[in-house]
Order: C-alpha cells, then sequence, then structure tokens
C-alpha cells in the first residue's frame, strides 16, 4: 500500500466536533457509511488515519475541535470475485441505482468460502463498472437480504448514488416493509418490538434478543390476515439488524413458518426452501434527483402456494 497520502486515492479532513469525547474508530464508521466497519479498521490499522497529525489507533479518544485526516486508497481488486451471468429479476434500473426482486437461496455478497454464485457475481456481470463502488466483497450493497429471504433489495451503480442511499437508511427516509406467515396468532392486531439484538450466548451463528452488548433494533407490525393456527403480518423496520424480524418474531413466540434457525422442531404446512419472509416494498429518494420512489415486489410463488395452502384449511 502507499504511504499516507501519496497516490491514487482520497484524502479527507475532518474536525470533530462533539463535547464527549468518543473512539476515533467509532467515528469514522459514522462520518463514512458508504465503507464497512472493517475497512475502516484497515485504514486506521495501515496508518492511514491521523489525529492532530499523530498517526492514530482505533481506540484513540477524540476531543472538540481534534483533526482527523483520513486517507483512503482506492477500493481492492476484487481479482478472486467472478462476474457470473445469472437472471436478474428487475424491478428499476437507471445510471445510478438498480432495484432488483431477489429470489429465494440466493446470497447477496460473498463470505470465505462462498465466494460464487451471488447476487454480486451476478451483478458484476451485468454493471461492469460495480468493481469500483464501496470495494473489497460488497460493492454497489446499500443493505442486505438473507439468503432465503426474497423481494426488493437496492443496489448502487455509483459512489455518490451507495453513500446517500446508505444515509437513507440510517436516517429513515428509506422505507422498508415486509410480509411474512407466522406460526400462531398474535393477541393484539399491531404492536412495536423494541429489543436490543445481538450474537446469541451460545450458538455464535444466531443472533437474539439481549440485555447487553446489543444493538437497539425496532420492529413495527401489523396483523394482515388470520389464518387459523398461522397469521400473515406486515413490518416496518426502523432499524435493520442481522435476522431482526426473524430474531423479533421469534422473541414474541411467533416465529416465522420454515424458519429452521428459529423455530426448530415446528411442523410445517407444506414443503418449504426457507423462511416464509418477503421484502415487498421498498421507498427511497432518488440520490440524484431527489424524487421520491416506490417500489414493490409481488410475492414468489412458494409464497402464494403457502397461503393457498392455509386459506384452504
Amino acid at each position: 500500500m502507499s504511504a499516507f497520502g501519496e497516490g491514487e486515492g482520497e484524502l479527507l479532513g475532518l474536525e470533530y466536533p462533539k463535547p464527549l469525547p468518543m473512539r476515533l474508530d467509532r467515528w469514522l464508521v459514522a462520518q463514512r457509511p458508504e465503507q464497512s466497519r472493517a475497512r475502516i479498521q484497515k485504514f486506521i490499522d495501515a496508518g492511514y488515519v491521523r489525529v492532530n497529525g499523530i498517526t492514530g489507533r482505533a481506540k484513540t479518544p477524540l476531543r472538540q475541535g481534534d483533526s482527523v485526516e483520513l486517507w483512503m486508497p482506492p477500493p481492492e481488486p476484487l481479482e478472486y470475485l467472478k462476474p457470473e451471468a445469472m437472471p436478474l429479476d428487475v424491478l428499476f434500473e437507471d445510471a445510478h441505482l438498480i432495484v432488483l426482486n431477489k429470489p429465494a437461496g440466493l446470497t447477496v455478497h460473498p463470505a470465505p468460502g462462498n465466494r460464487n454464485g451471488t447476487l454480486v457475481n451476478g451483478l458484476l456481470h451485468h454493471c461492469p463498472d460495480l468493481p469500483g463502488i464501496g470495494g473489497e466483497m460488497r460493492p454497489g450493497i446499500v443493505h442486505r437480504l438473507d439468503k432465503d429471504t426474497t423481494g426488493c433489495i437496492v443496489v448502487a451503480k455509483s459512489q455518490e448514488a451507495l453513500v446517500k442511499l446508505q444515509v437513507q437508511i440510517q436516517k429513515r427516509i428509506a422505507s422498508r416493509q415486509y410480509l411474512a406467515v407466522i406460526h400462531g396468532v398474535p393477541s393484539a392486531d399491531e404492536g412495536t418490538v423494541i429489543a436490543d439484538i445481538g450474537r446469541h450466548p451460545i450458538d455464535r451463528k444466531k443472533y437474539a434478543v439481549v440485555s447487553e452488548g446489543g444493538r437497539h433494533a425496532c420492529t413495527h407490525w401489523r396483523l394482515v390476515e388470520r389464518l387459523g393456527d398461522y397469521s400473515l403480518l406486515r413490518f416496518k423496520l426502523d432499524t435493520g439488524r442481522t435476522h431482526q424480524i426473524r430474531v423479533h418474531c421469534a422473541h414474541l413466540g411467533h416465529p416465522i413458518v420454515g424458519d429452521l434457525t428459529y423455530s426448530r422442531c415446528r411442523k410445517l404446512p407444506m414443503a418449504l426452501p426457507g423462511q416464509a419472509l418477503h421484502a415487498v416494498q421498498l421507498g427511497l429518494d432518488h440520490p440524484i434527483t431527489g424524487e421520491r420512489l416506490k417500489f414493490e415486489a409481488p410475492l414468489p410463488e412458494m409464497f402464494e402456494r403457502l397461503l393457498a395452502v392455509l386459506r384452504r384449511r
């Protein structure tokens, strides 16, 4: 890697404005939402962040008026990520963003041991300029859906669009609504779950509602239809934690049908490829024009068949 501030890249000068101290890494993540926490950490570890002219560390406490310099080299090449032709259900596309209806069984971005067959691979084939947006293993990805969750997902096609869309997600300007079939029938017609989510204390591959060390999570839900021993619910998210709806439903005692991670040993009304959770609607301001856009993804065939089976019962 090049020395501080040399070669291609971006040198950013910031001033810490808050009266109370804050860790350098946490503040920088909030200032650069288009960069992952891991990438900001790499910049700090590589010596590419200075506080008042001195190389900073992740735990360096910032105080009001401190001068922070962040040197960001160009995104790392994605040599191991190969473009792959795959069918994409495009709901909208222009020069700045693309909105897709994601099918079940498709992982959004690569992970160790799973670098092929992801939505990112398909997007790299569809959008040749995508590798330079956001960098590393998630080029252009604004938010994600679990592998077996279907429906609306937006991907940025320019760096400016990526930054502005991620800010919309954080500030709740973008709206996301989901439909899910759950076990049981809630005692009320609507409600809100406000419960912190963190790693499961025993099974680290899962998430859970936790009393300490979690992140704030808020899910609004509304009963759409009673289906015997099951219910169709509509959800609106204020936050976007990993597995948020799935964890909150399990916490309520009404896990999502087909969710083997959070509803084990539950009898299913029919064979399902995964949880019956669908991102039905996405609303956002166009990152360049400011026009309010709303997208709806039709229910997948599996979801429709599940509803038909339950209604016949």
